[in-house]
């Protein structure tokens, strides 16, 4: 085969490979069946260590409630950007 010749075959890009789709869909499946438990799970977790209950529910959060993606705002070049905030309104103290 020539160096940089392309045969054919091989999967479409960007679609998932059986074996991983049945396992997401077996992953969702045992998700949906617990949601009731997780709430007791995490009451008895909590009872012990509700710290570390909350680490848990903000875990299990983070694959419903995506995370934002964090940005920079700078000036020009990276520069700086001043604000200059001008308080007129003498009522607000």
């Amino acid at each position: 085969m020539a160096k940089g010749i392309k045969t054919g075959g091989g999967s479409r890009q960007g679609k998932p490979n059986k074996c991983t789709q049945d396992v997401r869909e077996a992953i969702a499946l045992i998700a949906q069946r617990n949601v009731g438990n997780f709430e007791i799970w995490l009451g008895q977790v909590a009872t012990e260590d509700p710290g570390k209950a909350a680490e848990l529910f903000l875990k299990a959060i983070e694959y419903h409630i995506p995370k934002l993606a964090r940005s920079e705002i700078t000036g020009k070049d990276g520069a700086d950007i001043m604000i200059h905030i001008n308080n007129q309104d003498t009522d607000l103290v």
